[in-house]
Parts: structure tokens; sequence; C-alpha cells
């Protein structure tokens, strides 16, 4: 069975036909998209080296939703994330090198080789952490936001979580917070249909997820998650809103994660996915979009996309090498950033 055909699914903000771009803005977006793509091919092609020693949790598939999103904000703005962090981390701007040393627990790893994938931290562009409890991060997020609204900071804050994530109450204490105090948060659900491998049918009832959000009273919305500016759009809105006192958004960005819940391939095969879920999905690949629009457009041509290709991939193994060879920790951190025995 292939669960939520993409083309039955109906989406409550769509992109404006009449809105122009520079070329050089979405050429920014698909690049940004394509370096998150083979940063995350690259680490998976490595990850049987078991050199990396910190669970990964891939977003092979959702790029689009992290690259959207964080296009719309500020340096100044905070991001909070959930397990799946390197696609929210890698668009806002979080240091390739830092992440890759934190993965190979190095001590100038972003978290200095304590928190692995699921925690990365770059406060220098405002990617304020994540946490690996479902939905951990969302009342973090809307604290920050109550305190950046009483200390008068013109700081939106973000935060994005899955849809497994709505299954706790946390977040919808949350929300109604948010919404009561009219609190400037971004909430960005990225709707994959699946925690770990059990499908949306079996854990929630037949209510669509920003529905529950906006009966809180909250501006909420479904978004194509594999349309970049779609999700760019969205995004804008909702931080044109919040900057002007009008409160929280929620969106629910739809997109398909192509591998596993966690580690490296796709483990459909396991029985819980058809595998031709997956091709079905790949089918409307966020990547390969943007480039035909962009060549059908003639704003880019494959010379510029191989020399892209190779800058990156050159980046990426930069990478790599700086974190192998960086140092390890060291017994006599053990007790470092520790505050209780």
């Amino acid at each position: 069975m292939i669960r939520y055909p993409y083309n039955e699914l109906e989406f409550t903000f769509s992109s404006s036909p009449d809105e122009t771009y520079e070329a050089d803005f979405l050429i920014g977006l698909y690049r940004s998209m394509l370096r998150i793509r083979m940063i995350q091919e690259a680490i998976e092609s490595r990850y049987h080296e078991d050199e990396m020693k910190t669970p990964i949790h891939l977003v092979i598939g959702q790029e689009a939703t992290s690259v959207g999103v964080c296009a719309a904000l500020r340096t100044t703005d905070q991001v909070y994330s959930s397990h799946r962090t390197q696609g929210n981390y890698l668009a806002k701007g979080g240091s390739l090198k830092g992440m890759m040393s934190e993965l190979y627990c190095r001590l100038n790893g972003c978290a200095g080789s304590r928190g692995g994938s699921m925690h990365l931290l770059d406060k220098s562009v405002g990617y304020a952490g994540s946490s690996a409890i479902v939905g951990g991060s969302v009342p973090i997020a809307t604290g920050a936001a109550f305190g950046a609204q009483y200390l008068k900071k013109d700081q939106i804050n973000v935060v994005f979580f899955g849809d497994a994530a709505t299954e706790e109450g946390a977040i919808w204490e949350s929300i109604n917070f948010a919404a009561l105090k009219s609190l400037p948060v971004l909430y960005i659900c990225e709707n994959n249909f699946y925690s770990v491998c059990s499908s949306m049918e079996v854990r929630q009832p037949k209510v669509d997820i920003y529905k529950k959000a906006g009966a809180f009273g909250v501006n909420s919305c479904r978004i194509d998650g594999t349309q970049v500016l779609n999700v760019y759009e969205a995004t804008r809105e909702a931080v044109k809103i919040a900057r002007s006192g009008g409160g929280p958004t929620f969106i629910e960005s739809v997109a398909y994660r192509w591998r596993g819940h966690g580690g490296a391939g796709d483990d459909s095969a396991s029985g819980y996915r058809d595998p031709e879920e997956v091709k079905a999905w790949q089918k409307f690949c966020p990547i390969d979009g943007l480039y035909k629009d962009l060549m059908k457009k003639n704003l880019f041509d494959e010379t510029r996309n191989s020399s892209m290709k190779k800058e990156i991939q050159d980046e990426i193994e930069e990478a790599f090498q700086h974190a192998i060879n960086s140092p390890n920790p060291e017994e006599k951190d053990l007790s470092t950033y520790v505050y209780s025995d």
C-alpha cells in the first residue's frame, strides 16, 4: 500500500504565481539544498567505518523545509531542533567542520564531543541547540520566545520537530501558552508520516495536524515541503506576523524521508513501509525540482552545476579530514560542564 498519495494532499498555503526572485537567490536556495544532500550522502557512505561514534538521522528528501525556513530568518533569530538536526543546522549556517568533528566525537566538535548528531550547537549563527527527547525542544523554544518578548528583543524563535512530536502533551501546552501571550515563535512540523517504523494511520486519528494547532487560535497552514519557495514564502509570512506582534504560527511541512529513521540506508525491506512508496515520493525530489526550474528559465546550466558540485565535494572532504585529524577529548575534561555530583 502506498500511504498518503501525494496528489491527494491538499495544501492551505501555496506559492504566489506572480512572485519573481533574483537568479542569485534561487541559485542560493538550490546550492544550500544540494550541499545538505551531498553532505548527508557522504556521511552515509562512511558511516559503516564505525568512526562516527554517534547515531545519525538523515534528512535526505526533506532538505527544502530546512532551507526554505532558514532563508526567511536573520542570523539573530534562534533555531531549535529535534533529533533530526543536520539539515536545520546546516541551513542556519552552522559550521560544517564543527559538525563533522562532533560526529567524530572530537574535542573541537560544535558541542565539544558531548552531544553527537542529536545535540548540535552553533550560537554564532543562531542555532540554539536541539534535544533528542521527542518534542523536547518545543517548550524550550517557547520559553525563549517568552524571554525575547519580555526583553523586547527583535528576535524570532523557530523550532523544528516531527509529526510524532505532536503526540506529546508538551507541544500543545506550549502552543496554548504561545497563543495566550502572542509569542514570536514559529512551530515547524516536518511531517514525513512515520515515527521510527510506525505510520500515521496507527498513531493518530485522521485529523490534519495543522488544524489541531489552529484550534488553539494560532495561525496555521500546511505546505508542500518539497517546494523550497513554498516553504520560504510561508515562513516569510509567519515571520512578518510574529515581528509585528501577531503571535505564533504553526506550519505543517509535508515531505518524506527517503532513508530509514536512523543510521545509513533505506530500511523499507524490514516491512514497515512499501519500497514502492519510497520510489513514488522520490519523484518529488526538492533539489531536482528546483534544478529543472532553473534550467527551464535559463538561469543555470550544467557547467555551473558541475563546478558547484566540485566545490561542495572539496569542502566536504576538507571537513572530513579536519574531523579525523582533530584531537580526541581528554579524561581531565570529563567533569567540565557538569554542575552536580
